[in-house]
């Protein structure tokens, strides 16, 4: 079997753009949202600010608060996936396993906000280990790596036709300038 380049690399880039369509497109949607997070409130809450700058309650009491707040449904530090504490902020985030995060002041214990956070769940899918632990490995990775090739096959059917114009232009000019050197001899 002989390869042939410039054919070769157009079904690689047209059969691989078909493998990957559906992975790739839940790739790059979710990436765009989790590239706004910070500007959606839908997507992550906006980050409030508190009364202090140092942290004066302690993290029972902060399990405490966060088990007042019915929508997180926090009973346990088992509920409670992450606690992200800012200081210049004057604040701590306590994200709940089931994605409600509650944003309480550190100096005086009041809940600022309460809200539903999609981030993780845009990541998850972003990764693809939404659908399940092995598509990230077996289906996102691949896709990953063949969008890789169809960039390189793209560079590559993109740029050799201008290489080929140049050369061929060279080549062209050489072949003239021997011609004219051929019949003027001096």
């Amino acid at each position: 079997m002989n390869w042939h380049a410039r054919r070769d690399s157009r079904k690689i880039h047209r059969w691989g753009a078909i493998l990957v369509a559906l992975p790739f497109l839940v790739i790059l949607v979710t990436g765009v949202l989790l590239q706004v997070k910070k500007e959606v409130a839908w997507i992550q809450p906006p980050t409030q600010t508190g009364s202090g700058s140092e942290p004066d309650i302690t993290f029972d009491q902060i399990l405490t608060i966060s088990s007042r707040v019915k929508e997180a449904r926090i009973k346990t530090w088992a509920d409670i996936d992450r606690l992200d504490v800012r200081p210049e902020k004057g604040i701590v985030k306590v994200k709940g396993v089931n994605n409600w995060e509650i944003q309480i002041d550190t100096k005086t214990g009041e809940v600022l906000q309460v809200a539903f956070r999609r981030s993780g769940i845009i990541e998850s899918l972003h990764d693809g280990s939404w659908f399940h632990d092995s598509a990230k490995l077996w289906v996102f990775l691949p896709a990953g790596i063949i969008v890789t090739v169809l960039w390189i096959t793209g560079m590559y059917m993109f740029f050799v036709p201008y290489l080929n114009k140049r050369r061929n232009k060279k080549r062209l000019d050489k072949i003239k300038a021997d011609s004219v050197k051929e019949e003027n001899p001096l």
